[in-house]
């Protein structure tokens, strides 16, 4: 079963299905076991070398969901990411990033890389002149975000696909945002995909997980250094990630419905400065997004009219978001990027960036819609 030849709804639910079912449980079993007799002949079966059945089954769903040859999960977000970093780079390699992207991974690239040796250079997504500028013979990776965290930008992801291959670079792209329901990397030539599972893919903010897609012998290789660093994902987190995928699509499907009532909502609202989300004719990479994506996604940000001040005071009256960090849950949550997710980065990067303090952002849950508008036409004193 792959997404030639069902639509995504089914494949979610029906990718990699042993049949029969183990047991003939409908679901799959989780193995919890660490160490599994060795076939004469075969290899080792072991929890750290993410290849025990619950593990399998998972990444081979995974592999169809992003339409890759193979996939490894990891323990987090930042393991999927670094991992598939130090599979391309060695010391005195240099990567090209795109774009304002999650502030873990700038402080990845932007400090622990001069530890390790690796090089950056920070472009404009937009501009591909600064892409040919950075350009080194040492080169060998472009990384980039699908969409950009937390100012929901869309670079020219095509373009950077191309230039990648055209100069015999590794793409790399976070997908985290936009989730394969919405975009399938891998089509557009990006050699690996990388998420953090702990959001929309799992969607129910009960677990930390990451994953890498990409072909085989590339998962290979990344698997290998997940391996040594120790970052295989347990196997009951991977059991209730294989359960949230089973209802991505829907959820994702309606998480975009309301992110694009709500912004409306406040895009016409006068007690709101700015709105960012890729769904509104506004937005500056609208007809990018509608192009590569089929749909906008759960992420909005905005900035309130009145500054700092009135973004505090519009987060305390809230009643139906958490305040949390995270985001592509069932449940809203809102927070300022400012203190929380790209807290790590100085006041003088995040200003270059275009973070401000007063700039909000919202990760859409499955609520109604009619519901969260409600509560912020209440919050902003309608």
């Amino acid at each position: 079963m792959t997404a030639d030849n069902v639509r995504f709804e089914t494949l979610a639910v029906h990718a990699a299905e042993p049949r029969p079912a183990h047991g003939r449980s409908v679901v799959f079993p989780i193995y919890q076991g660490t160490v599994y007799e060795i076939e004469p002949g075969g290899g080792v079966d072991y929890l750290r070398y993410s290849n025990t059945p619950t593990q399998t089954y998972l990444q081979d769903k995974l592999a169809a969901l992003e339409g890759a040859e193979a996939a490894v999960a990891t323990a987090s977000g930042m393991a999927a990411i670094s991992t598939a970093l130090a599979s391309v780079l060695a010391a005195g390699d240099r990567i090209i990033v795109a774009g304002n992207i999650y502030g873990g991974t700038h402080a990845l690239l932007a400090e622990e890389s001069r530890r390790i040796g690796w090089g950056v250079d920070f472009v404009d997504a937009d501009d591909p002149a600064s892409w040919a500028a950075a350009l080194t013979p040492a080169t060998r990776a472009v990384y980039v975000e699908s969409i950009t965290n937390p100012l929901i930008r869309v670079g020219d992801l095509a373009g950077l696909a191309r230039f990648s291959r055209e100069h015999g670079l590794t793409s790399i792209i976070d997908n985290t945002f936009t989730t394969p329901v919405l975009f399938r990397p891998h089509r557009l030539g990006y050699d690996l995909v990388c998420h953090s599972a702990t959001k929309g893919l799992n969607g129910h903010s009960d677990l930390v997980a990451g994953v890498v897609t990409g072909s085989a012998e590339r998962i290979e290789r990344v698997r290998h250094f997940l391996m040594l660093h120790g970052g295989s994902l347990d196997p009951h987190a991977a059991f209730l990630l294989s359960r949230g995928l089973k209802t991505l699509a829907i959820r994702v499907r309606a998480q975009g419905e309301n992110a694009l009532a709500l912004a409306r909502f406040l895009e016409a609202h006068e007690a709101i400065a700015e709105v960012h989300y890729p769904g509104l004719e506004s937005h500056p990479d609208h007809a990018r997004a509608a192009e590569l994506f089929g749909g906008f996604g759960s992420m909005l940000a905005f900035r309130p009219a009145g500054g700092l001040e009135a973004a505090e005071r519009l987060l305390k009256s809230l009643q139906i978001p958490y305040s949390a960090a995270s985001l592509g849950g069932v449940e809203s949550l809102v927070t300022r990027p400012a203190i929380s997710s790209h807290a790590k980065l100085t006041a003088e990067e995040r200003a270059a960036a275009g973070i401000g303090d007063d700039l909000i952002r919202f990760s859409t849950g499955i609520e109604a819609a009619e519901d969260l508008i409600a509560d912020f036409g209440r919050a902003l004193g309608d």
